[in-house]
């Protein structure tokens, strides 16, 4: 099974690195579906996964300058304590309904990426590199939201973090990509701490696996990331989040949850 999950690590990898974000989208269906893992374990592995990955990609993005420092620092700063009370959250409630939960998110984010997709995202290069002034009261709120999700599902956020700091505070795509996996390091790993210290366990082989693998993808993420289309690629990334979702929708609903549910 470890062998199984470097490909898979390898596209989430190129999916924080160009996108930003939707690595946790991703890795925890392809943990509990096709790698076995229960959905607790998938989602504290995906935070390992998630991690490694955004660190890579933050660093290759904050070389080229495009990481917007102060609204970083505000919206950390507003998810720390949303990830704590999230993941508390998420030990209370069951693998079925956890899924079930996670499929409407996805959905919601599919539309935000969508919508992100749409927008213009040919500026030069001079105009992605401004960053706009702080909102700190919007930074906060979004920041305490996102980091309830990132502690409840087991997510990174960047799939909900991408979007919000584009349309709602107005950063350039680019800005945004290597805004969001900053945020993404230390979120995610304070999630990651939280969930091990409530008990989760990992599969280390499997996690070791794709965690080595996002790191390969999450470079090579970086360095393509002004070469292919955003918008091609935003949409492409949207219509699988929706086939994903949807998947673990019916799963949820009719097939009995996934394993290790209810």
């Amino acid at each position: 099974m470890a062998l199984a999950a470097i490909p898979f690590g390898l596209g989430i990898g190129l999916s924080l690195g160009m996108l930003g974000g939707g690595g946790s989208v991703l890795a925890v269906p392809v943990l509990v579906y096709i790698l076995g893992l229960s959905v607790h374990q998938a989602t504290t592995a995906s935070l390992v996964v998630v991690t490694a990955g955004a660190v890579v990609g933050g660093l290759g993005h904050a070389r080229e300058q495009t990481v917007c420092w102060r609204h970083a620092t505000a919206f950390t700063a507003g998810a720390l304590p949303g990830v704590l009370a999230g993941t508390a959250a998420g030990q209370a409630v069951s693998g079925t309904s956890l899924i079930a939960a996670f499929a409407i998110v996805m959905l919601a984010a599919a539309a935000a990426t969508w919508r992100k997709a749409s927008t213009n995202v040919g500026a030069p290069a001079p105009a992605q590199a401004i960053c706009p002034p702080l909102r700190l009261g919007l930074d906060l709120v979004v920041g305490m939201t996102v980091g309830a999700m990132t502690g409840f599902f087991g997510v990174g956020g960047g799939f909900l973090i991408v979007p919000t700091l584009t349309i709602a505070l107005a950063l350039s795509m680019r800005l945004a990509v290597g805004t969001s996996l900053l945020i993404i390091t230390v979120t995610s790993t304070l999630a990651l701490v939280a969930h091990l210290a409530a008990g989760r366990t990992i599969a280390l082989g499997i996690t070791a696996a794709m965690t080595a693998a996002c790191v390969v993808g999450a470079a090579a993420g970086v360095r393509l990331a002004g070469r292919v289309p955003q918008r091609q690629l935003g949409a492409a990334f949207a219509g699988l989040v929706v086939v994903v979702a949807a998947h673990l929708l019916v799963s949820a609903a009719f097939l009995g949850g996934p394993p290790g549910g209810p």
